[in-house]
C-alpha cells in the first residue's frame, strides 16, 4: 500500500513476521512437496539420528516445517540437515540451510506472512517434551502477542 502525503510517495510499514530461532533444535523447511514426502523424510531422519520425536507443521500449500525433539549441538544440527539435503537433493531445503549457516542459527516462521497463515500442526510422532515443547510454547506466545497488536 502506498500513501500520498504532500505529493511524496511513501510505502507503509510491513507487518512483522516472527519466528523461532535457536541452535539446538533440528528443523527442516520443505517447500513444494507433499505431506507424505515430509513424513517419509522426518521418519528417516528420526531413525538415522535418534531424535526422539517430531511434529510437522503446514506453513502454506505444499510447504512443511519439521521440528525434532532431541536437543543437539549446532555442529550436529548442521550435520543432520546437511545429510537430509544431500540425500534428498531438495534445492529449496539446501538454500534454507545455507541461510541458516550464514546466521549461525536456524529459524522457522511462527506467525503469518503476507497472505500465508501461521503454520499449523498436521502430524505428530514420538516424544514432544523437550525441543518441541519449547517451540510450541514460543509459538503460543507469539500468537498471543500478535492478537493483542
Amino acid at each position: 500500500m502506498v500513501a500520498q502525503a504532500n505529493g511524496l510517495r511513501r510505502k507503509s510499514c510491513p507487518r512483522p513476521m516472527l519466528g523461532y530461532t535457536d541452535t539446538e533444535t533440528v528443523k527442516l523447511d520443505f517447500d513444494d512437496i507433499c505431506l507424505r514426502y515430509a513424513k517419509d523424510w522426518a521418519f528417516r531422519t528420526l531413525k538415522q539420528f535418534r531424535l526422539g520425536g517430531f511434529v510437522i507443521l503446514k506453513s502454506s500449500r505444499n510447504n512443511y516445517h519439521v521440528v525434532f525433539d532431541r536437543p543437539v549441538s549446532w555442529s550436529r544440527n548442521v550435520a543432520v540437515v546437511a545429510w537430509v539435503c544431500l540425500i534428498t537433493k531438495h534445492r529449496r531445503l539446501t538454500e534454507w540451510l545455507v541461510m541458516q549457516l550464514i546466521k549461525q542459527a536456524s529459524t522457522l516462521r511462527a506467525s503469518s506472512k503476507n497472505q500465508k497463515p501461521a503454520p499449523r500442526i498436521v502430524y505428530r510422532h514420538g516424544t514432544a517434551n523437550r525441543q518441541i515443547r519449547d517451540f510450541l510454547n514460543c509459538r503460543r506466545f507469539i500468537k498471543r502477542v500478535l492478537t493483542r497488536v
